[in-house]
């Protein structure tokens, strides 16, 4: 038996559906802004919730240096902006902040009021996995989760809905 190659790994995984979010740190001139679907909660006491974010990426230094981030549960309506974040070329600053009509939450990360859900969390610990970096993250301040929000989907490689 052979080990599996990633582009098996990637179609296994692309079983599985996931929510789609936009994890953000800072605001205004300082906002960056990445399109993320590796959100897991990880404890109720405390409140921990887990993103995944590249090693070597431009956001992980950020959130390493500044202490906090948040994470925004985007609706079904919402794919126009997961797909404009999704790119190496995203928008920043406040072009970033206009786009998505963010405000600053409590720990200065943009916040969208027209997400499905909004966590904010100062970062708790970062544990390094193969190409990426574990950040876990200390619910401060949360806000959405309203029943009847319907949650952008991602599955086999494209958007999706819950039936």
């Amino acid at each position: 038996m052979t080990a599996p190659g990633i582009a098996a790994f990637r179609t296994a995984m692309g079983s599985f559906p996931t929510g789609v979010t936009l994890l953000t740190r800072g605001s205004g001139d300082d906002t960056v802004v990445m399109t993320l679907n590796s959100l897991t909660s990880v404890s109720l006491d405390p409140l921990l919730l887990l993103v995944s974010v590249k090693r070597e990426g431009r956001m992980r230094p950020r959130i390493s240096e500044a202490g906090s981030f948040a994470v925004n549960v985007l609706a079904e309506g919402q794919r126009e902006i997961s797909t404009d974040f999704s790119r190496p070329d995203r928008p920043a600053g406040l072009a970033a902040m206009r786009l998505l009509d963010a405000v600053e939450g409590v720990t200065g990360n943009a916040v969208l009021p027209s997400a499905a859900a909004s966590f904010e969390c100062r970062l708790e610990a970062e544990h390094e996995a193969g190409d990426h970096v574990l950040l876990i993250g200390r619910v401060v301040a949360l806000a959405g989760g309203a029943p009847g929000t319907r949650p952008l989907v991602f599955h086999r490689g494209r958007y999706t809905a819950l039936a």
